[in-house]
C-alpha cells in the first residue's frame, strides 16, 4: 500500500518527491544503484526488485532527468482478465519503459504508446506517475502524467506539477482530486507542513531530508489486537507509514530467514553485480512473512538541475530491521544537458 507526494511549495526546489514502498519484507529488492539501459543505453538510478524476471523498479530517475515512480491496485476482484490484480508481466517494467525510452521520445509520444497501443496490457492495475525532469518552463518544470490501465484514451490521464506551490499524493487507487484515501489527505498536509516549515526556517538540505522522512514515518495504522491480515490489509488506506505486520506463520518466517542470514551479509545477494537471470529468492517465495514499510526515498531537485536522491532501507535482506539512517544511501549528481 504504497505512497508517493510530490510537491512544488518549497523555493529553493523545483521539485520534491517522497516515497514509501510497502510490500512483504522478504520481497528480494537490490539497493539502489546506476545501471544501464538495454538497447537504449540510458542510465538509470533505482532499486530493482530481484523476484520477477524483469528485474523492474517502483520508483527511478535517469542521468538525463527522466523519472518515473509506480503504485499499483489493491484490487479484489479475481475474476476480471481486463483488470487483473497481477499480470504476466511485472509492473515494474512500466517505470523502466519511460527510463529507458529512446532520447528522441517525448513524454506526449510515451503517453500515447503506452495507452493507444499494448504496452500497459498484460500487468496488474497500475499508476505511473512520470516526467521529464529537464524540461523547465517559465513556471517550473514541465507537467508529470499520471498514466494508468484503467485510462481508456490519452484524454482521461491526470498532469501534474506545473503550477507552483502544490502538493500532490498518489496510492494505491486511481489518482482523483479531491482524494478519497484518508493516507493521501494526511501526508499531503504533513508534507505542506514540513516544507513551510522548512522554507521559513532555511532548513539546510540535511535538514530538509529528515523532516521529510519523518513525513514518512507518520503511523496512525490501527492497533486493534487480534486483527487479521486481510483486516490490517484493510486498514492500510488509512496510514502514510506502514508498521509491519503478519499473523502467526508469518512471524515464524521472519525468524526462519533471520536465522537462514546469519552467515551472510545484510545486502550481500542483492547487489546490482548479482542481478544475473537465474538468480533466486534466498528465503522462498516472498509472500510470506511479515509485510509493511520496506524503503523510503527521498529526491530533491533545484533549479540548477542538481539531484540529490536518497533511499532508507528499514529491513536488510533477512528481515531484521535496521535503525532509522543506519540503511541510508545517498547520491548526488547533476542532470545531463
Amino acid at each position: 500500500m504504497c505512497i508517493v507526494l510530490i510537491t512544488t511549495a518549497h523555493p529553493k526546489y523545483a521539485l520534491i518527491a517522497i516515497d514509501n514502498r510497502d510490500e512483504f519484507i522478504l520481497r528480494p529488492t537490490s539497493r539502489p544503484h546506476w545501471w544501464i539501459h538495454e538497447p537504449s543505453g540510458q542510465e538509470i538510478l533505482s532499486a530493482r526488485d530481484l523476484y520477477r524476471r524483469e528485474r523492474g523498479t517502483w520508483l527511478g530517475i535517469s542521468k538525463s532527468g527522466r523519472f518515473a515512480v509506480l503504485t499499483n491496485y489493491r484490487e479484489s476482484s479475481e475474476d476480471d482478465p481486463d483488470h487483473a490484480i497481477a499480470g504476466v508481466r511485472s509492473r515494474g517494467t512500466m517505470v523502466t519503459a519511460w527510463l529507458g525510452a529512446p532520447a528522441e521520445a517525448s513524454l506526449d509520444d510515451f503517453v500515447n504508446s503506452m495507452l493507444e497501443g499494448r504496452a500497459a496490457k498484460g500487468v496488474g492495475g497500475f499508476s505511473l506517475l512520470c516526467g521529464d525532469l529537464k524540461e523547465k518552463t517559465e513556471e517550473g518544470i514541465k507537467p508529470l502524467a499520471i498514466i494508468s490501465n484503467r485510462w481508456d484514451h490519452v484524454g482521461e490521464v491526470p498532469w501534474i506539477g506545473k503550477e507552483r506551490g502544490q502538493t500532490y499524493g498518489l496510492s494505491n487507487a486511481v489518482y482523483a482530486v479531491p482524494e478519497t484515501w484518508e493516507k493521501i489527505t494526511i501526508g499531503k498536509k504533513l508534507m505542506e507542513e514540513a516544507i513551510r516549515d522548512a522554507a521559513e526556517k532555511d532548513l539546510s538540505e540535511e535538514e530538509l531530508i529528515g523532516r521529510l522522512f519523518a513525513v514518512l514515518d507518520h503511523d496512525t495504522l490501527p492497533t486493534e489486537p487480534k486483527m487479521s491480515f486481510q483486516e490490517n490489509m484493510d486498514a492500510l488506506r488509512r496510514s502514510v507509514f506502514i508498521r509491519s505486520f503478519a499473523e502467526d506463520q508469518g512471524w515464524k518466517d521472519m525468524a526462519d530467514a533471520a536465522d537462514e542470514g546469519r552467515r551472510r551479509g545484510a545486502f550481500e545477494e542483492v547487489q546490482g553485480h548479482t542481478l544475473h537471470e537465474d538468480y533466486e529468492d534466498p528465503h522462498g517465495f516472498f509472500m510470506k512473512g511479515a509485510y509493511g514499510t520496506q524503503r523510503q526515498t527521498v529526491i530533491l531537485l533545484d533549479w540548477e538541475g542538481n539531484i540529490t536522491y536518497t533511499e532508507r532501507a528499514l529491513w536488510d535482506a533477512h528481515g531484521n530491521p535496521i535503525e532509522r539512517g543506519k540503511g541510508d544511501e545517498t547520491f548526488r549528481f547533476k542532470i545531463e544537458g
